[in-house]
């Protein structure tokens, strides 16, 4: 029997932020991802956002899998207006059936005669046809990935399923694994060998968001990276800070590269992030160098795969993990006496930092 999916204590909550780091690959691992299926994927995953309110921090489109670090903030307390509701179903449905929808929203505010539970009743009645697929990881993932795979079934004439039979996910605290986790995501193709610089590479949330996306600014991945970094300090989607994200993101994956930040030039906006005029050595020996990890060692960690972040279940400091642990303390067996695990293998160098809770021993080289 599966075991439910980890999903984070305090989601619907006004605490911390829910952030899952979520994986799937293309059954058999099938390259078949291609320039029109990333096209197609990233502009369902937007169409996605708007509709659950589910947010993508960082992302990237492999050839037979994708990454995502994804937020899932709590409903809006009173529930969603008539108009937001409204809005929201404009990402996927036509208009024709939205405005059928308003229609009977206008329909049960003008009835002299309500339904059992009165006008509140037939209002709610009416959202909830829509909002329970809202503000959930796995009804997201679930819109997304059927989504996606009517499209390319059309396309190329098939049936039967495209993804693996589950997508994997992990919970990841705010602050230093986000960031964390982030670059990881964005140097994926870098990891790959597909470019050596992760601001080349289109179809991730860093490349997006120096080249500019279809309307050029690529302002939905500045506000997703711009929120996955500094989200531990209270900032929110707010685009405004994208020059200060900017530079710090490209000095953490320049030392991830083991070479100097220096220039993303792909576009006229990337020349200048992260240059410093410091060397790599007198850069980490400063006070604070401005990266979620401290030392060389850690950041040339981004350049391996790390098993951890994908099959941890829970990633973050030892408090975090810990606290995981204690609310689910029923999934493990009587003689673990806490949860947090320290990274070892290629992810020893984030030891000091980021702990797991899972303790894998296989695959982590």
């Amino acid at each position: 029997m599966r075991r439910a999916r980890w999903l984070a204590e305090w989601r619907g909550t006004a605490g911390k932020p829910v952030l899952y780091h979520v994986i799937s690959r293309v059954v058999d691992r099938r390259f078949v991802l291609g320039t029109a299926e990333k096209e197609k994927f990233r502009t369902l995953m937007r169409m996605q956002e708007n509709f659950t309110g589910c947010r993508v921090l960082s992302y990237c489109l492999m050839d037979n899998h994708f990454h995502l670090l994804l937020e899932v903030p709590q409903v809006t307390e009173g529930g969603l207006s008539d108009e937001e509701l409204l809005r929201r179903l404009l990402a996927i449905y036509d208009e024709g059936a939205v405005a059928f929808v308003a229609k009977e929203l206008a329909d049960a505010r003008a009835a002299v005669y309500q339904n059992e539970g009165g006008l509140a009743g037939a209002l709610a009645a009416i959202h909830q046809r829509f909002t329970y697929r809202m503000h959930d990881l796995g009804e997201f993932m679930k819109g997304l990935l059927q989504r996606f795979t009517q499209w390319f079934n059309r396309v190329q004439a098939r049936s039967g399923t495209l993804w693996e039979e589950r997508f994997k996910s992990v919970i990841v605290e705010d602050g230093v694994a986000a960031r964390t986790i982030s670059a990881y995501i964005d140097l994926n193709p870098v990891r790959a060998g597909m470019v050596q610089d992760p601001a080349a590479y289109r179809w991730s949330s860093y490349g997006e968001a120096v080249g500019g996306g279809k309307k050029g600014n690529g302002r939905k991945a500045r506000e997703g990276l711009v929120r996955a970094y500094f989200c531990d300090q209270g900032v929110g989607f707010d685009v405004g800070k994208w020059a200060d994200v900017s530079r710090l993101y490209r000095r953490l994956m320049g030392l991830a590269l083991g070479r100097n930040p220096g220039r993303a030039d792909v576009s006229q906006e990337a020349k200048g992030l992260g240059q410093t005029t410091k060397n790599t050595a007198e850069f980490l020996e400063s006070e604070d160098s401005e990266t979620p990890l401290k030392d060389l060692g850690t950041a040339k960690m981004l350049r391996c795969r790390i098993r951890y972040f994908t099959d941890g279940a829970v990633i973050g400091s030892r408090d975090f993990v810990n606290e995981a642990f204690a609310s689910a303390r029923d999934r493990f067996g009587p003689k673990r006496k806490d949860g947090a695990r320290r990274l070892r293998g290629e992810g020893a160098a984030a030891g000091r930092a980021l702990w797991s809770l899972r303790d894998l021993r296989k695959g982590i080289l």
